[in-house]
């Protein structure tokens, strides 16, 4: 039996396990497979339209019936500083050089937008069980209209600061993000890297300072993370990276093959990809050029440039200016259904728990 069960029953859920919202790395149908195995499936919005996300919704819906989580980033929307962009694309021009692109040519600006008005017709409308965010939690009107809708509300939390905060201010439950995860750092009350605590750290602390649920996020990815996260103190856990291998997620050949070599130290946390912090395994330009460079363009604008060489090298079969999030317990991660894997989480944490309790 799960030591606590709130997660289980506010969700509506056969495990506590949520699938990480893994922005441009996972869609419909992993969402799918981990719902069929008994965990929460996540719907990523950041990186989609309000009609994708509507379409996304519309596929779950048509073959599983179980809760969907659609989260959303919340950041506040900074403008493009053209004299910064410059510095960026000068820095940036020997790559594209050897890669026979112009440096100078007009780009495609990002497309990280966070959660407005659009969006939050499309919460009302599809009317999900939960609506998760990161960076925070969007301005008071708009998480009004959500709560509205009768979803639960969830926030990643990266201190004990950040959790009091997302209490007070309307969420029903907390991540509680230790600096072991993969991805964005959810931090939005601070921007100081250095002092990010790691999950064993925080998620006690976090448990101790709210009355909410907490679910524990980074360095989760087998039966004895589960086990560990309960006896700290969680209600429940958020795993991304020992999902990304599975043959429903969306990650290209070349970077399966690169978080299937990762190990243990492969990992950094860098803003070279996108100008905002987030764990990822090193590819060529967080070597070279970071992993944190001053000169980065602020979220999510350092992400335009790299764009043109993204799609240049993937081409080529090579992932030297791909995203590669992922966290620190990558190594853990394996190749089989989502679904499969998902029941194997349980049953190993179960059995770890009971050993425990016996």
């Amino acid at each position: 039996m799960w030591p606590d069960r709130r997660i289980i029953d506010l969700f509506k859920i056969e495990f506590p396990i949520l699938l990480a919202p893994m922005a441009g790395a996972i869609d419909a149908e992993i969402a799918i497979a981990v719902a069929e195995g008994g965990g929460m499936p996540s719907v990523p919005c950041a990186l989609i339209s309000p009609e994708k996300a509507r379409e996304q919704v519309k596929i779950i819906r048509q073959r599983v019936s179980a809760p969907i989580n659609l989260n959303f980033f919340c950041h506040k929307a900074v403008d493009a500083d053209p004299a910064r962009e410059a510095v960026w694309r000068q820095r940036l021009a020997p790559y594209y050089r050897e890669l026979g692109l112009d440096p100078a040519a007009p780009i495609n600006t990002a497309n990280r937008a966070p959660f407005d008005a659009a969006f939050c017709e499309v919460v009302e409308e599809l009317k999900p069980e939960v609506v998760s965010f990161h960076f925070g939690l969007p301005e008071a009107g708009l998480l009004q209209r959500v709560k509205a809708t009768g979803a639960l509300v969830m926030s990643s939390a990266t201190i004990v600061r950040e959790a009091i905060w997302l209490e007070e201010n309307g969420a029903d439950v907390i991540i509680a993000q230790g600096a072991e995860a993969g991805g964005h750092r959810g931090m939005f009350l601070t921007d100081n890297i250095a002092e990010q605590p790691g999950t064993f750290a925080l998620v006690p602390q976090v448990v101790d300072a709210v009355k909410v649920p907490v679910i524990a996020a980074g360095g989760i990815a087998d039966g004895r993370g589960i086990a560990a996260a309960f006896a700290l103190g969680a209600a429940g856990v958020q795993i991304g990276s020992a999902y990304l291998r599975c043959p429903e997620s969306r990650v290209i050949a070349p970077a399966r093959v690169a978080l299937g070599q990762a190990m243990d130290d492969s990992t950094v946390i860098t803003n070279v990809m996108t100008g905002r912090p987030a764990r990822g395994v090193v590819n060529r330009v967080m070597h070279e050029v970071g992993p944190i460079a001053p000169e980065a363009p602020a979220f999510p604008h350092s992400a335009t440039s790299l764009g043109p060489l993204k799609q240049a090298a993937e081409k080529l079969g090579k992932t030297d200016f791909t995203s590669l999030w992922a966290g620190q317990a990558v190594r853990l991660g394996r190749e089989m259904p989502a679904a499969e894997l998902t029941r194997a989480l349980a049953g190993a944490a179960l059995v770890r728990m009971s050993k425990l309790a016996g």
